[in-house]
This record gives C-alpha cells, structure tokens and sequence, in this order.
C-alpha cells in the first residue's frame, strides 16, 4: 500500500515515525512520503517537506508567512496527486491538514486523522468538517471518544503513543548523561523546556532563567529543540549555573528533579517521567487576547485537562512573572507538594490505556483499507 502522512511539528514527527515503523511492520510492501522531519525520514519516510519549513506559531504569526503557508498547500495539493497514495494520513497540524483534507476528500481518496486537533479546546464547528472529510479519526486522549459520541462521530481511541515513545527510547545511565553533559555530578537538576519554535524559546526562556539565582543548590538545564540549531541558545548560557542539552530531552527529564515546561505536549511528557513541574505560556499579545476568547477549557496543560482539575500549576500570560515562577517552582522542591503531584501522574498515566498506541493505529489503517 501507499501511505501519505502529513505532521507539521515536532511532536508530529516523532508520532508519525513510530507510526511508520508499525505501518511497515504489518505491511511488508509499504511506501510512504510524508511531510514530517529526521524521525519521520529515519523511520523510512521519503520525505516531502521539513516540519521547519511550516513552524508559525499564533494568530499573528500565521498572517504574516500566508504567502509560504499557500505555497506548501498548493504544492502539498501536486505531491499528492503524484504520488497516487491509497491513504493520506493526517497527524495534529489542523490548520494545514484539513484544507489538504477538503481537497483530498473531493478526490476521492481515502483519508485517516491520527491525533486529532484539538476541536475540544476551540473552534468545535470543525467537527462538522472533520465528519465530512475524514473517513477514521484515531484519538489519544481518553476524554476525546466521548466529546466526539456528543457530534454522533465514531472513533478509535488507541491510547497515548507518547507511551511508545517513551518505553521505546534508548536509556543513558544517570552518570553517563551527566558525564558527556558536562553536568555537575551530584546536584539536581531542574530542566527547563522552552519549546520547539524561536519565538516561543525567546519568549519563556528570558522568564525561566530569572530563577536560576534563588536556587544555587541546583543545576539548571535547557532542552534544546531539533528544529533549532545549537547556536541559537548561546545567548542564554552565559551564566555558569545554566546548562545545554541538544535533543536528549527523554534523557534530561529522566533525570530531573523538577522541571519548568512551556505548555504542549511537553507537559504530558514530563509527568510521565515523574518530574513535577510548572507549567509557563505567554504568547503575543494580540494572539492571546483573540485566543482567550475562542479557547473553551477551564486548563491548558494536557496534565490538568485529562485529569480534570489543577494538577501542576499553570502560569499564563500576566501571571508568568519572576516572581510568582519563583514561588511555584520553589513549592515543587516541599516533599508534600512532590508526594501530591506524583501520585497524581501514576494516575494519569492509567487513564493513557497503556502502550502500543502506533501499533494499533497502524493495524486498523490497514484493516480498513
């Protein structure tokens, strides 16, 4: 069979390679192109387009680049139509991927959303455009099959393949990740993640690292993103107590104490690894005062969302400041608030329905083609 897949991030790309390692698991004579990243191509991907060339982050952002943002739909719009696939496979990235599903409906090819967008959070009428112009959605969030049972719009709820992902992840010892880090041996570590996209890293990073002076006791240390080149967090390491890692965030969070993490899909996977954290966004000012308004949800990490109530500590826009980022992290480091927040994540981790995620996805794609 002939897959095209189409992820525009970087969380994206690491979904869609281990749904390609599963598609070409159960089907011995699959090709895929997909537009993805390193992950995706490893994984066996040809690949179309790089996820950097698609990263605009908020409202204003998006008007800004819609010249480059046409040129990649019409030019998605071509690839397809060449390549003659027998499924197009959608990951997240609503935005791009359902006018590219429209078309791709009015074609007459089959088309699979995996990961959906997040309908729940705003814009609900895009489930009337999800019903008629997708032929199987595969949610991963156990809250998403019910919100769609409301629209009479059936899907498959898989599980998280951040799991997959997790379990599946090649493991340093805590001595060797330090060791080839340059990282102090014996001090803890809070790690900081401050997205995958330039502005949005310029935008917290400044804010992260006001409280690297409060706490001496403990080493603080950047996860560098894939889709940034190392350079570019050279300006923010100047000071001896703050450290770089360049994409090796599994292995940092393995071996944080805490963490402080912008909000994504980063939160999610830093409470599976038992790191409690705060949870920072601020965006541009224009972008989330229209966001404020269309955005439904009591929470934004997906940390509270799936639990349904505050779990980790949300600072947004104004009340991302020096000082109060100072006061929550300083309450992760109290043994009481640590028991709390962990003994939540062991339960959010039973409402992921457990491992095999890519696997499941991958059989039922081909089942049903």
């Amino acid at each position: 069979m002939k897959y095209y897949i189409i992820a525009g991030e970087a969380s994206g790309d690491l979904h869609g390679s281990n749904l390609i390692k599963a598609l070409k698991k159960h089907d011995s004579q699959a090709t895929i192109r997909c537009w993805g990243g390193d992950l995706m191509h490893e994984a066996g991907g040809e690949l179309a387009k790089h996820y950097k060339d698609m990263a605009f982050m908020g409202f204003i952002e998006v008007v800004k680049n819609l010249s480059s943002i046409f040129k990649n739909i019409s030019f998605c719009k071509q690839d397809i139509s060449k390549f003659k696939p027998d499924v197009v496979i959608f990951i997240d990235f609503s935005g791009f991927n359902l006018r590219i599903a429209k078309w791709a409906h009015q074609q007459k090819l089959r088309t699979n959303y995996y990961i959906s967008p997040q309908v729940w959070a705003s814009r609900a009428g895009r489930v009337e455009k999800i019903k008629k112009y997708i032929n199987q959605m595969y949610v991963i969030l156990p809250f998403e099959k019910e919100f769609y049972k409301k629209y009479q719009y059936p899907v498959e709820f898989v599980g998280h393949p951040l799991l997959d992902a997790i379990s599946n992840r090649e493991k340093l010892s805590s001595e060797q990740f330090r060791q080839e880090n340059g990282l102090h041996p014996e001090k803890p570590i809070i790690a900081l993640l401050p997205g995958s996209r330039k502005q949005e890293v310029q935008k917290m990073l400044g804010v992260m690292l006001t409280t690297v002076p409060h706490f001496s006791e403990y080493q603080f240390v950047i996860a560098g993103a894939p889709s940034l080149e190392n350079d570019f967090y050279a300006q923010f390491t100047t000071n001896q107590s703050v450290h770089f890692v360049s994409n090796q965030t599994y292995s940092l969070l393995e071996n944080s104490h805490s963490a402080l993490v912008t909000s994504g899909t980063a939160t999610l996977e830093t409470a599976l690894f038992k790191v409690p954290q705060v949870v920072c966004y601020k965006g541009n000012w224009v972008s989330y005062q229209i966001a404020k308004r269309i955005i439904t949800l009591d929470y934004i990490s997906l940390v509270n969302l799936i639990m349904g109530k505050e779990v980790v500590k949300e600072l947004i826009q104004g009340d991302l400041t020096p000082e109060n980022l100072k006061i929550e992290l300083g309450k992760l480091l109290d043994p009481v608030n640590r028991n709390r927040v962990l003994a939540a994540y062991d339960v959010l981790e039973e409402k992921l329905g457990g491992t095999g995620a890519s696997d499941k996805t991958a059989t039922l794609i081909i089942e049903k083609l």
